[in-house]
């Protein structure tokens, strides 16, 4: 479906605002999918991108009367997705698995130059940490990491055992996490994340 007229948009935001669930269905339909698209392209996760829709079309249906200030729909789901994928984010960054994030095909849709630098710089950190592991660590890091294979199936195609590589992982992001700690400023994350 296509984008709403603005007139449509406005008479169907005092519906959501009533409490009609028909209204409501008729946004869902039309913006749900670009919703998800976009979270999925900060998030690169199809499951939290699904539950990002869900908890950005909530949010909307409990604005009530709020919902009337709304100038332009698109514009504002997008807003509201990208600041709530970024606590997404933020969240991943505090438990450690901002590596996943930031792999190497991750990048945020953005104009803003300084982010992209940003982003250069931390993915470089994160290279040099990667590129320190021992070998073995280094890939089996890769493989399950960046690539996202399963330990059985890193274990098969490197001639180990599952618990072999599950603890060559382990020892991998301990030593990754220490050296972005030691060489990248947490803030430094946060603004990338446009969270400071």
């Amino acid at each position: 479906m296509g984008l709403l007229p603005a007139d449509d948009e406005r008479e169907l935001l005092a519906g959501v605002a009533g409490r009609d669930h028909q209204a409501f269905r008729v946004i869902y339909d039309n913006y749900g999918r670009k919703v998800y698209t976009y979270a999925l392209q900060l998030l690169h996760s199809a499951s939290e991108a699904e539950e990002m829709v869900q908890e950005v079309f909530l949010k909307l249906w409990l604005m009530g009367d709020r919902v009337l200030e709304i100038a332009n729909l698109e514009a504002y789901l997008r807003t509201l997705t990208k600041h709530r994928s970024l606590n997404v984010l933020r969240r991943m960054v505090l438990e450690g698995k901002i590596e996943k994030a930031l792999g190497k095909d991750w990048r945020e849709e953005t104009n803003d130059m300084e982010d992209e630098i940003l982003i250069r710089d931390v993915r470089k950190v994160l290279n040099r940490a990667i590129d320190a592991l021992p070998r073995q660590q280094r890939e089996v890091y890769i493989l399950c990491q960046q690539q996202g294979l399963k330990y059985e199936e890193a274990a098969e195609r490197l001639g180990l055992s599952p618990l072999t590589v599950q603890t060559h992982v382990k020892r991998a992001l301990r030593s990754v996490r220490s050296y972005v700690k030691d060489h990248a400023d947490i803030a430094a994350i946060l603004i990338i994340l446009k969270l400071i």
